[in-house]
């Protein structure tokens, strides 16, 4: 074996180590995947995902078969890989326990771009922070430090030919039925 390859070997075992160090697996690195739970799994595939140094990581639901401590051990992960690779991630998903944990949310409705929601975390004394406050989430979802406040931005969107695509619970707080006027 030549030296360049032998180096190349090194560099590719220290950095699967450190993958599965970043998603919480290293103590399991001899177990067969047969031999994980599915939450182990899941982030055996992220590390995957990982291995060719990506900027980008698509996730489509990757908490949908998976208990709800075992989702937050996920988003947990991807949260940290996020900052410590300056990574963007892209989640799909359809729970909203997750939806309220991530940093920007565009809803699809019927193919389209509905609405966005952009989501601060800020100073409770910040200004800023009483524009528009969400209900706080479910009891399973990691708290926000208690001086810290989330704020999320809801945005309508337009769609390609220029209609508003607003989003349900809007027409029905605001009681617009069919049409609406300006």
């Amino acid at each position: 074996m030549t030296m360049a390859w032998s180096d190349s070997l090194k560099q590719q075992h220290n950095w699967s180590s450190e993958l599965l160090n970043a998603v919480g697996l290293y103590e399991r690195r001899s177990h067969k995947l047969t031999q994980l739970s599915g939450g182990e799994q899941q982030r055996v595939a992220i590390a995957v995902a990982l291995a060719n140094r990506p900027v980008l990581l698509l996730g489509d639901e990757p908490t949908g078969e998976v208990d709800s401590a075992t989702a937050q051990a996920i988003m947990d992960t991807f949260r940290k890989l996020g900052t410590l690779m300056d990574l963007t991630i892209i989640i799909v998903t359809h729970d909203p326990r997750i939806a309220r944990q991530v940093d920007r949310v565009v809803a699809i409705r019927d193919g389209k771009i509905s609405s966005e929601i952009v989501r601060q975390v800020g100073r409770r004394d910040s200004p800023e922070c009483n524009e528009f406050q969400r209900p706080e989430p479910a009891a399973e979802i990691a708290p926000v430090e208690e001086k810290e406040a989330v704020t999320y931005h809801e945005y309508v969107v337009l769609d390609s030919a220029g209609r508003l695509q607003i989003p349900r619970e809007w027409l029905e707080k605001l009681q617009i039925g069919k049409r609406a006027s300006a």
